[in-house]
């Protein structure tokens, strides 16, 4: 008997409203145009009718994905952003992503709640760093990576030399799928080489508004085109060399996240995001089913489940929300629908679903697997939790990191020690920083770790904001962390060790400090370096 023989009505639509889903987190090195790249999709995408540009964020106005006061001082992303639109029946989540280093915890997050990345490269720097390491784990989730080199109206690599660079830097294959003409002063259009269509586009300032284009076959494209002979020429050799390379793509390397299509383009200008738009449907993965704490496949029409991959407090500075952020995993979610806490078995009602666009919110009646649905958080939410409806199931999917940067913080004024910790407990649940009891400290302060230094400044600016709250902070020179598991002849044997001490989080999880690379290697060889996380699971 087929397998759509044996499901039933409900989860022949379930799988069918999944397959219309493309979820994917953009991540790139800072400055590479992510959050114009972000803002231009949903341009193209009809989710908003005109977009921002860099002098009308000076002017106050700025992208759809930043909302938060420090993001709009700094001009920076500072937390992961989801953003939903709709083109050719096809619903896309949008998980923007922080580019800047310091938070790259945040988009690790994201990245686990994503189908399928989208890689975007500045033309003039190639791979940078913070790409690098994004890229390490998406390679190891193992989710197709789709390239977009943006800024091609500026000056930069030649175009064979940002593919020699990806696949040099990443050991990733690059196959082109669209082809500049020109670049620089001189980029003019791009050459579709899946559809062999020649996009010219019309000089004209078109940042806001979507941008005029003709179509052309190659060779009349060509002669439209502004051009040098020799250009036009180098330009024909290059789509010789190129145009097949699509077609005989791998796609289960492409699937792995062992080769990626890569487009060509301007975000500013509109160059090229409706050639990369058009086929980004077709190349994204749709919702791919999680494997639960028994390492199952959870199948996308069983029963509702879903896991918190970000939390976000005060989105509203009027009410003290904390908004949770739900990567459906499978089944249907429908409002009001009555879910229980796999991890302390409370049994809560959806009744306010939202989906976000920056800080506006819309009510949402009903989502399926690939969706992201903000919540409200009951109190007892926390970044991993896993909700169910009718089939239980738990996710260990999130890890938490060791952080790499610490600091002693107390309040200025000593009668604010109760919304210092209440205030870095919301934060920490969050997941902007961890926080934990000073070891032999006093009661007016706590440790905070970061994997960021900037971290500490978003800290200090969102507790003077939102929790009235001065801080002082001083640093403190631990070498490393790792977290504990529960052994407590590991525990004991460290904290009694030289050089090292053990606290907890603000849950209960052990965490040992080393004062030096010698006091961490000292502690592997005593109790075993497997048994010193660099990331504990939730659970």
């Amino acid at each position: 008997m087929a397998e759509s023989d044996t499901l039933t009505e409900q989860q022949q639509e379930i799988i069918e409203e999944a397959k219309r889903r493309r979820t994917f987190a953009i991540i790139s090195h800072p400055d590479a145009g992510k959050t114009t790249l972000t803002e231009k999709l949903l341009l193209y995408g009809g989710a908003i009718h005109e977009a921002g540009s860099i002098r009308q964020r000076k002017a106050n106005r700025y992208a759809a994905s930043d909302w938060m006061a420090i993001e709009k001082e700094r001009g920076i992303s500072v937390t992961s952003s989801v953003l939903r639109f709709e083109k050719d029946n096809i619903k896309f989540n949008l998980l923007d992503t922080p580019g800047h280093k310091d938070f790259s915890e945040d988009t690790l997050r994201t990245l686990v709640a994503a189908d399928t990345a989208l890689m975007v490269i500045d033309v003039a720097k190639g791979v940078e760093e913070q790409t690098e390491k994004l890229f390490e784990v998406c390679k190891m989730r193992e989710i197709p990576i789709i390239t977009f080199v943006n800024k091609c109206d500026r000056p930069g690599l030649d175009p064979l030399e940002v593919i020699s660079n990806i696949e040099n830097q990443l050991g990733i294959d690059p196959v082109p799928a669209s082809w500049p003409l020109g670049y620089g002063k001189n980029f003019q259009g791009i050459y579709d080489l899946i559809g062999s269509k020649l996009h010219l586009q019309k000089k004209e300032d078109h940042g806001a508004k979507k941008a005029e284009t003709e179509v052309y076959d190659l060779e009349e494209g060509l002669e439209q085109a502004r051009l040098s002979d020799h250009d036009v020429e180098k330009f024909r050799e290059e789509v010789m060399l190129t145009e097949d390379m699509m077609e005989m793509m791998d796609d289960e390397a492409f699937l792995n996240g062992k080769a990626t299509p890569v487009f060509f383009g301007s975000a500013l200008n509109n160059f090229g995001v409706d050639v990369f738009l058009n086929y980004f449907a077709e190349l994204a993965n749709p919702p791919q089913a999680y494997q639960d704490i028994n390492d199952e496949e959870r199948d996308l029409g069983r029963g509702f489940s879903g896991f918190v991959f970000k939390m976000q407090a005060n989105m509203n500075p009027d009410h003290r929300d904390c908004a949770a952020f739900i990567r459906i995993t499978s089944g249907k979610f429908e409002r009001g629908i009555q879910v229980t806490e796999s991890n302390t078995g409370n049994n809560v009602k959806m009744s306010t679903p939202h989906t976000l666009m920056g800080d506006e919110r819309n009510i949402l009646e009903e989502a399926y697997p690939g969706d992201v649905v903000s919540l409200f958080n009951p109190g007892s939410f926390r970044i991993g939790t896993t909700i169910y409806s009718d089939d239980p199931v738990e996710f260990d999917v999130i890890p938490l990191f060791t952080p790499e940067h610490f600091m002693k913080v107390s309040t200025k004024d000593p009668f604010k020690r109760k919304q210092l910790r209440e205030g870095l407990k919301q934060l920490a649940e969050e997941g902007v920083v961890h926080v934990f009891e000073v070891p032999q400290g006093v009661g007016n302060e706590l440790l905070l770790g970061t994997v960021g230094a900037l971290q500490f400044e978003v800290v200090e600016h969102r507790m003077e904001t939102e929790y009235n709250t001065e801080l002082h902070m001083n640093s403190v020179s631990y070498h490393a962390a790792r977290w504990l598991g529960e052994d407590k002849e590991v525990i004991e044997a460290l904290d009694s060790s030289y050089s090292t001490h053990v606290t907890t989080d603000m849950e209960g999880h052990p965490i040992v400090l080393f004062d030096s690379g010698y006091a961490l290697s000292q502690a592997e060889q005593k109790v075993g370096a497997e048994k010193l996380f660099k990331f504990k699971q939730n659970t």
